[in-house]
């Protein structure tokens, strides 16, 4: 075709798609293809000339190519959306759908009106909405449904309509007696006075469970996006003690119709069973409990539920079907507490102390993460399995559908209840609020320096954390497969990559090598896994961090060691193993020198030195070949500002004084377990 044949093709597609745009009818208005006239005929001839050259380029869309040496892969494992009771009672629209598009990269809005968008995607996603009531209190609220008009549903009715999606003060009391009455009503009618069939209770659960699976089937992108089926189950002790559990399954070909959760049993233990029996029907799965700091002494304790000593069976069983264990996220870090680690001086890391969806105080002992590795040394030199042989990942617990890890940029959890800085506790009430929220929720507010504050456990949520991995490919495959051999790590929020290996055979040169980390795992072990004795030999272990060059500098690198001595006592320590502007560490205290890191808090700038890597080759000073012992690796970034200091400085006032105004983001490694020889 000419040049003038082409632009006058051009120009008659042009003219063609104008007029169709502008037509309204009438003898103007121009021919179609469809016509007979000169200008039809003419198109049609040049239509069937070969415009463009037979296309010869051939996209590969396939996933990336597995790499042997592992890629760190980022992603939240508990996001709960509008299918969440609680969430939706907090004002949540945002659907699973909604959920995978924000993991994406795309804004979505809080219930308060405002977007919410990540400063750059994850690599994975789970929505894990509750199963006890899933779906339910949404149906409620939507009056165009027939469960809407129940008489049990009245409560809820109308909760999220546009007119009342106010954020005050005033209009919290209304959604806590509207959700507090919903509640019981609820549990009355299906388990005591049996007015409400428990039949039309699950359809409406089997409805927002399917649309929950199809939502992770339609966003799964293998090598480039891993979405997993999941739920919560969502359990306690009488006494409010938490035993929440997130539960992944690996693939989708065959999932459960309804997911069990405490309707079905109370006990974990239930839930376990339920798991195995999955599993010989070729169903994988695991469960990740959470906030073990809110479950008063509860989540990891030395008695089974019936109360009897932890035996074999019922360790191997917990091993089996909870390999992970979530240690920080929104609701508070479960790693350690000052009162049950005094030599760490970093054990005090936003610690929320009170029981889950309760103003009651969580018993440390039995609560924390490091103490359940400590008692699960002392049970295996008793004979006993070790039921806390678990790996850590992160996650968030939002519930608004909307994973949050930077501090700079937190709203909380709570939808509604805590979109503003007053509702979360960081700035004062006003005079007339404070007034107002005293009258309205006495037990819900802290005086304080003369002000006015929001109580509770609010203040002393975080903006954390993500769920990591080391995998092969961005697949759900490859990043199950990472869970089970618990080759994970969590971080309070920023990306930092995180290596941890042990081996007999490593050497210092290695950390030069440009194949460190394929003779790393060739020649040893890695985070996740047991390190046998090798006759007397001392193991290394090989450490490597890496900062998120979004957020600030790290300042040191350690390891964390546990073990058990001949009395039987269980020991812990903490060693600074590296240090920002390679500084010398102390012999004595194990410990850096400070290196000058620091935050201006009137702008939360910060300065001092830093790295960007932190790496070591690491000897244990005091390893004993016949102890058993388990380590894992942690690393701190400089300083920086708590999100309660960010809200206080944009609102122009003090940083509370009870809430500490910075923070250490970390990363923690899942522990490598010496096993000596018989």
């Amino acid at each position: 075709m000419s040049h003038s044949a082409r632009s006058g093709f051009v120009f008659l597609i042009l003219s063609l798609s104008i007029s169709t745009l502008f037509a309204c009818g009438g003898e103007d208005e121009a021919p179609s293809i469809l016509d007979n006239g000169p200008g039809a005929q003419r198109l049609r001839a040049l239509l069937s000339e070969p415009v463009f050259e037979t296309p010869t380029e051939i996209l590969d869309l396939a996933p990336p190519a597995s790499n042997p040496d592992r890629l760190a892969f980022f992603g939240d494992l508990h996001v709960h959306t509008t299918y969440s009771f609680d969430a939706y009672a907090m004002g949540t629209l945002a659907t699973p759908y909604d959920a995978y598009r924000f993991a994406l990269g795309e804004a979505i809005p809080h219930p308060a009106g405002f977007d919410l968008q990540l400063k750059q995607p994850l690599d994975f996603y789970a929505v894990t909405d509750h199963a006890m009531f899933l779906g339910v209190a949404q149906e409620s609220g939507d009056i165009t449904t027939a469960f809407s008009k129940l008489d049990v549903a009245k409560p809820l009715n109308g909760i999220n309509d546009p007119d009342n999606m106010a954020t005050g003060i005033t209009a919290i009391p209304g959604r806590l007696r509207a959700f507090g009455t919903f509640l019981p009503r609820l549990l009355l009618a299906i388990v005591e006075d049996e007015t409400l069939e428990r039949e039309t209770v699950l359809d409406i659960t089997r409805t927002a469970w399917q649309d929950t699976i199809d939502a992770a089937e339609r966003y799964n992108d293998p090598g480039h996006f891993t979405t997993f089926i999941g739920y919560e189950y969502t359990s306690s002790t009488d006494d409010m003690g938490n035993l929440h559990r997130n539960v992944i399954f690996k693939g989708s070909d065959r999932i459960p119709a309804v997911p069990f959760s405490r309707f079905h049993s109370q006990n974990p233990e239930g839930l376990w069973d339920w798991m195995d029996d999955l599993r010989e029907q070729g169903i994988e799965s695991l469960a990740i409990p959470h906030n073990s700091n809110g479950s008063n002494g509860q989540m990891f304790k030395l008695v089974d539920w019936a109360g009897d000593p932890i035996d074999n069976d019922y360790a191997v069983q917990r091993v089996r079907n909870e390999p992970l264990v979530e240690i920080t996220q929104i609701k508070g870090t479960s790693e350690t507490h000052p009162l049950l680690s005094t030599t760490d001086e970093w054990a005090n890391f936003e610690i929320m102390p009170f029981r889950v969806a309760s103003s009651e105080y969580s018993e440390p002992k039995g609560s924390y993460v490091r103490e359940a590795l400590r008692n699960g040394l002392a049970l295996e030199s008793q004979g006993v399995e070790n039921p806390y042989r678990f790996g850590f990942i992160g996650s968030s617990d939002t519930h608004t559908g909307a994973s949050q890890n930077d501090e700079s940029d937190y709203v909380s959890k709570l939808g509604i209840l805590s979109a503003t800085p007053d509702l979360r506790g960081s700035v004062p009430f006003d005079t007339l609020m404070g007034i107002a929220a005293g009258y309205a929720m006495p037990k819900q507010v802290k005086e304080l320096d003369g002000e006015t504050y929001m109580g509770g456990a609010t203040p002393t949520y975080g903006a954390s954390g993500l769920a990591a991995v080391w995998a092969e490919e961005n697949t759900r495959e490859a990043i199950y497969e990472a869970f089970r051999r618990k080759e994970t790590f969590a971080t309070s929020g920023p990306r930092i990559s995180l290596r941890f290996f042990a081996g007999y055979d490593y050497d210092g040169g290695m950390l030069e090598a440009s194949d460190v980390v394929a003779r790393a795992y060739t020649d040893g072990v890695t985070m996740g896994a047991d390190l046998p004795a090798r006759g007397g030999d001392a193991p290394g272990f090989l450490l490597w961090a890496l900062a998120d060059p979004n957020t600030t500098s790290l300042q040191r690198l350690q390891i964390i060691k546990g073990w058990i001595d001949s009395a039987g006592e269980t020991h812990e320590a903490v060693y600074d193993v590296a240090c920002s502007g390679g500084a010398a560490i102390d012999p004595a205290t194990h410990r850096c020198p400070e290196n000058g890191a620091s935050v201006d808090l009137s702008d939360c700038s910060v300065s001092g030195d830093g790295a960007a890597q932190l790496r070591t080759l690491w000897h244990d000073p005091e390893f004993k070949a016949d102890q058993r012992a388990f380590y894992y690796a942690r690393v701190l970034e400089n300083p920086t500002c708590r999100w309660s200091t960010w809200d206080a400085i944009r609102e122009g006032v003090a940083p509370r004084s009870d809430l500490a105004a910075t923070i250490q983001e970390r990363a923690w490694t899942s522990p490598i377990h010496f096993v000596p020889g018989e």
